[in-house]
């Protein structure tokens, strides 16, 4: 039996695997390509009720690229249900915690926003290199 069907809640049968290297990349653009590949909309047998995508490896997400300056200039914002605790964090601080939420986060909103986003987003293997 082999790794690959042991993806928590992925069947592989019929799917592709794609390898992509992010280290060229502009963010945006890339979030944009996996999108299509994760939807199936690349597949002459695309149809939008059905998810039929690949899945998508991705290295050196670390050495992706921002245009213009989005390092200090874009801000995920989110709420700790606290009173007082809406917390904010910049690109460049996301890129040193966890560069691989920076490309996930991108990719997840380029999905549509129904049922069929969650499942696509688990099809998304992002490693970085320890060098």
């Amino acid at each position: 039996m082999s790794k690959v069907s042991q993806m928590r809640g992925v069947d592989t049968s019929g799917l592709r695997f794609r390898l992509v290297d992010a280290q060229t990349e502009v963010l945006g653009r890339l979030a944009a390509q996996l999108s299509k590949i994760l939807q199936g909309k690349d597949k002459p047998t695309f149809a939008p009720n059905v998810d039929n995508g690949d899945v998508v490896v991705v290295i050196n997400v670390e050495k992706i690229n921002l245009t213009g300056n989005k390092h200090t200039g874009k801000v995920y914002t989110w709420h700790t249900g606290y009173v007082g605790g809406l917390k904010t964090r910049t690109v460049k601080d996301q890129l040193e915690r966890a560069p691989e939420e920076v490309l996930r986060k991108a990719v997840q909103r380029m999905l549509p926003d129904n049922k069929l986003r969650v499942a696509p987003v688990r099809e998304v293997c992002l490693v970085f290199c320890l060098e």
